[in-house]
């Protein structure tokens, strides 16, 4: 198959792209370092002109509400580009339990992406994943404040990147969904846990305090971020940190 993959120089893209030539298919990436602008509409056309398969793994430049314009104008530009070049198949990375945290901008843009993809004209799958191990640093920076770390007790299911690119590919060379494929990590933790966990194996000291209102994930309710039943992946956290 040729397999356009836009956002196929980032870290779950550039994945993508590995597997899916080592499989024997034609993966190219695209994205702005190769001259494909998803918003101005800028070399879409070409990028998936001849294409079999589309996959979107872009990112929004922002988590907050500018990501509903940025969802939005690129999947028009990108599904209207692939109508267009008679593509067969039209596949988005997107999160477990995305469409359970309207709390969150970048969730509810997340959502909206899901729903342009599902009205549109071109037979589709969209891959759930759970939060990703490699943002685990990121998740303890933001509410870090000198000797300690606030985390809330939200449960979550951590995923290797690596698995993540390898259900992606998975799905995008077999028959499209027309639905929701979830993939998860083997096992869940609480977030402080998790942060504790990560410090620990790192030698940091710093202590993880528990607080329901610190950070992004505090206005999760429940497990909506997990999915036991979901496609599990093999990779462990302690596993990955190693």
């Amino acid at each position: 198959m040729k397999i356009a993959v836009i956002g196929g120089t980032g870290l779950i893209g550039a994945q993508v792209v590995k597997n899916l030539n080592a499989a024997g298919h034609e993966a190219v990436p695209h994205s702005q370092s190769t001259g494909v602008d998803i918003i101005s509409g800028r070399g879409v056309d070409e990028a998936v002109a001849g294409a079999d398969v589309v996959v979107n793994v872009t990112n929004s430049p922002t988590f907050d509400e500018a990501s509903l314009a940025f969802f939005q104008t690129s999947m028009d530009n990108l599904l209207a580009a692939a109508h267009k070049g008679g593509v067969g198949h039209f596949v988005i990375l997107s999160i477990v339990g995305v469409d359970q945290v309207p709390e969150l901008d970048y969730y509810r843009a997340k959502t909206l992406q899901e729903q342009i993809l599902a009205a549109g004209p071109i037979p589709y799958s969209i891959v759930r994943a759970t939060q990703f191990m490699d943002f685990m640093d990121a998740v303890l920076s933001w509410t870090a404040d000198g000797d300690t770390v606030r985390l809330p007790a939200t449960p979550i299911q951590p995923v290797a990147s690596k698995d993540v690119a390898r259900a992606v590919a998975e799905v995008a060379t077999g028959d499209p969904v027309n639905g929701i494929h979830n993939v998860a990590g083997p096992e869940v933790f609480t977030l402080d846990e998790l942060g504790r966990i990560t410090l620990a194996h790192k030698g940091d000291h710093r202590t993880v305090v528990t607080d329901p209102t610190a950070g992004m994930f505090a206005v999760v309710k429940g497990d909506v971020l997990t999915d036991r039943n979901a496609h599990l992946a093999p990779t462990r956290y302690t596993e990955w940190l190693s």
